[in-house]
């Protein structure tokens, strides 16, 4: 299996084509809603990562939730978790792209973006 990856730069640029882009945040509900990546073409909701931990456990083949016809960006706060989150999505056949460094390399790179 070969993970896609996505820089913060290249997910910012696709955002600003107005690519409407499925997200998925792995992290626990409480860092969600104390930060995550808002933008008008972000499609998505947070599934915390032992979600979707349990469902490689559990045997089930899918979360009703998430579409399978399309790219879906799995973040998290480093890139760690979603990079195995990524990992037990594509094994069920989800179309996943790991953002690269996660919220932590995003802030940094519009941290970046808004001094330039």
């Amino acid at each position: 299996m070969t993970l896609k990856f996505i820089s913060p730069e290249a997910l910012y640029e696709k955002l600003q084509k107005n690519e409407l882009t499925y997200l998925l945040d792995v992290r626990a509900e409480e860092k969600y809603r104390a930060d995550h990546i808002v933008n008008p073409n972000i499609e998505g909701q947070n599934i915390p990562k032992n979600i979707i931990f349990d469902l490689k456990g559990n045997g089930e083949e899918e979360l009703p939730s998430l579409p399978k016809n399309r790219e879906i960006v799995v973040t998290c706060t480093t890139g760690n978790s979603a990079r195995k989150c990524a990992e037990i999505l594509s094994d069920k056949e989800y179309d996943v792209t790991l953002l690269e460094g996660g919220i932590t390399a995003w802030k940094q790179y519009i941290d970046t973006k808004d001094k330039a």
